[in-house]
């Protein structure tokens, strides 16, 4: 038996509980338990309610952690999309476009991407595990419980598998989850010799199976995109991808329409980026059970609109927020900063933004057991220091979380 451990009282406990997956939320529907506590037996949550009371149930019988100070806590954060496995940097990209050069003309003129490949497939096995996991840890420090980690900058199915691999090595010395998705397709490799659809054909053939054989991931993605693939280049790869049973999520709509509606044809767990979105895909994605997935430090370092997560959320959608932590166009790697920023641009409520990086974040990974302080879910947490829930937003990730834990351990 897994020793239990009662951990109160809290200002305010934030639970998340009976929120919707989808739509607006305004800050009343938020579930709130003044001096409340937690009950944690093993990784789990057993019960969650007034401190006082939990002690005189349960004290006989579990380890009881009193707080003396004014603390909040609030799941354990969940950044749905990142590319952290990656060598190198791109900073001469991002001075490139404030001096004036667009993503695309940096693309078509040698950087962008392909700059990470080089990087990227100049690292051994071992060293893009080692970056991956210190990258990993700077999340935990947020408050970021689980992370999911993009391949993409491999670009073969020899350096795919090196990455998928990796992140695996990585999972081992991090005490965040990762979570794996292939992105074989991020964008055409230039050393291919052949057409892109012949790229496509090589990665379902040859990696789609090891990945399975290996369990390197249950995911794949691609950048449907005019820089990257088409979404009638990509429609066979993700058809293939689903009958084997992997979840489907897509870069879309990041500079141009087409890839929310392949999203929604294909009944995807996610459709990420939508800068480009306009009515039309977001009453499709409303309509649907695909989570909308805004991504504002992609926005920030390319200097491009923001999703419309305002509309997507009145419209009905399920909407997520992640970092998109990558070395090209969101080096940022700040969820709550750039989750807040987005807020103030859009007029985002503190229960749409904590709902977007919590239970909601975590549906876009198609994970049930986190993202609420309820029983039977994972006990991932934050704890901040501060007597009202609001200053997480309000400081704009100024506010650094006092504690963090992971399936009922302290990590942080």
């Amino acid at each position: 038996m897994s020793k239990k451990i009662i951990i109160g009282p809290f200002k305010q406990l934030l639970t998340m509980n009976k929120l919707p997956v989808k739509g607006a939320l305004s800050d009343d529907e938020l579930e709130i338990i003044a001096a409340g506590g937690i009950l944690i037996e093993g990784e789990k949550i057993v019960e969650v309610g007034d401190f006082s009371s939990l002690k005189e149930k349960w004290s006989d019988a579990a380890e009881v952690i009193t707080l003396t100070d004014d603390y909040i806590a609030l799941p354990g954060y969940v950044d749905c999309h990142t590319h952290i496995a990656f060598g190198g940097n791109r900073a001469n990209d991002f001075a490139m476009r404030n001096a004036g050069s667009s993503y695309l003309k940096i693309a078509e003129a040698g950087g962008g991407i392909w700059n990470t490949v080089r990087d990227t497939r100049g690292l051994s096995e071992e060293e893009l595990a080692q970056v991956t996991s210190l990258r990993a840890d700077e999340l935990l420090k947020q408050g970021i419980t689980t992370i999911e980690v993009k391949s993409g900058y491999g670009l073969s199915v020899d350096e795919e598998l090196k990455t998928l691999r990796a992140i695996q090595k990585a999972s081992k010395d991090t005490n965040a989850e990762l979570i794996s998705t292939c992105l074989a397709a991020h964008t055409f490799p230039k050393d291919f010799d052949g057409s892109p659809e012949e790229y496509l054909k090589e990665i379902m053939d040859r990696l789609f199976p090891i990945i399975k054989e290996e369990k390197l991931s249950n995911r794949v993605d691609a950048f449907v995109e005019q820089s990257a693939f088409s979404a009638e280049q990509t429609l066979p790869y993700f058809e293939l991808a689903k009958s084997m049973g992997f979840d489907i999520t897509i870069h879309a709509d990041q500079f141009s329409t087409s890839g929310s509606k392949l999203a929604v044809d294909l009944k995807a767990v996610s459709a990420d980026h939508l800068e480009a979105s306009g009515e039309k895909e977001i009453a499709m994605l409303a309509d649907s059970d695909v989570v909308a997935v805004a991504l504002p430090a992609a926005s920030l370092g390319i200097g491009c609109p923001f999703t419309p997560a305002r509309k997507l959320l009145d419209a009905g959608a399920s909407l997520a927020i992640a970092t998109d932590w990558n070395p090209g166009s969101a080096p940022m790697g700040m969820l709550v900063e750039s989750a807040s920023i987005l807020a103030t641009m859009d007029k985002l409520s503190n229960a749409e933004v904590l709902s977007a990086i919590t239970f909601r974040a975590a549906h876009a990974l198609n994970l049930k057991d986190r993202g609420r302080l309820v029983p039977g879910q994972l006990a991932d947490f934050v704890i901040y220091k501060t007597d009202n829930y609001q200053n997480i937003t309000y400081f704009q990730g100024g506010l650094k979380p006092q504690e963090v834990w992971k399936s009922g351990k302290k990590v942080v």
